[in-house]
């Protein structure tokens, strides 16, 4: 163990729902939110792709 080690507790990369975000700093938090930001895109891009096909298959199947 090294006199410079840090023995603050690692923070991880990915953010966890409901995590204690109290001994994270303003660029920490900041970073957390474009993570979730893109994260949100990612979904709503998938919702997007998931309507589109049903309503494809849905016209293609009426009567």
């Amino acid at each position: 163990m090294s006199l410079f080690d840090d023995d603050r507790p690692k923070q991880p990369s990915a953010h966890e729902i409901g995590s204690d975000l109290s001994l994270l700093s303003e660029d920490e938090l900041k970073s957390r939110v474009a993570l979730l930001q893109g994260e949100i895109a990612r979904l709503e891009e998938e919702i997007a792709t998931k309507t589109s096909g049903r309503k494809a298959a849905d016209s293609l199947f009426r009567f």
